[in-house]
């Protein structure tokens, strides 16, 4: 039977998760795939996958949000196969910034400039989609450090947006 690694949380700050990955067996390890899950609002499950070779490993994720819940999955590729799923959580440190406010207005039928606002020096997720469920699911998305973009849509379509 092969086991499930162990993931040690090394350290996390406001931005960045270290962690280190092992396996408490002598069967040989070729490598690891860790998938990073976050949540923006109560719409959108982001996910960060690393696929990461050798043995042992220590890992930097960076480019985190402040105060937000991590989930961190990872699985080890043995010579005898993939190992089972081991889970940790863990929460950034400081304060998370506040949701910025956005404003959509339609430039034409297949335009729509989205600006916001927010702090400055961070990168913006746009995210649209035309039901709640496709926003969730797959939505379209683009990221920006500024505070505003122009989206491309569908005519004739009503779309969501969140920032």
């Amino acid at each position: 039977v092969i086991p499930p690694p162990v993931i040690h949380i090394e350290s996390y700050s406001e931005d960045s998760i270290s962690f280190s990955l092992k396996m408490s067996t002598n069967i040989k390890v070729s490598g690891y795939v860790v998938n990073i899950y976050w949540t923006f609002d109560t719409h959108r499950q982001e996910k960060r996958t690393l696929v990461i070779e050798g043995e042992k490993s220590i890992q930097k994720v960076a480019n985190l949000t402040a105060h937000t819940p991590y989930e961190i999955s990872a699985w080890a590729k043995t010579e005898l196969g993939d190992s089972p799923l081991s889970f940790v959580h863990v929460v950034t440190s400081g304060t998370r910034p506040v949701s910025p406010s956005l404003k959509a207005k339609a430039i034409n039928q297949t335009a729509v400039e989205c600006s916001w606002t927010g702090p400055r020096n961070v990168v913006y997720g746009i995210f649209y989609a035309t039901s709640f469920l496709e926003l969730y699911r797959s939505p379209h998305n683009s990221t920006t450090s500024a505070h505003n973009i122009t989206v491309l849509v569908q005519r004739d379509e009503q779309y969501l947006f969140l920032v």
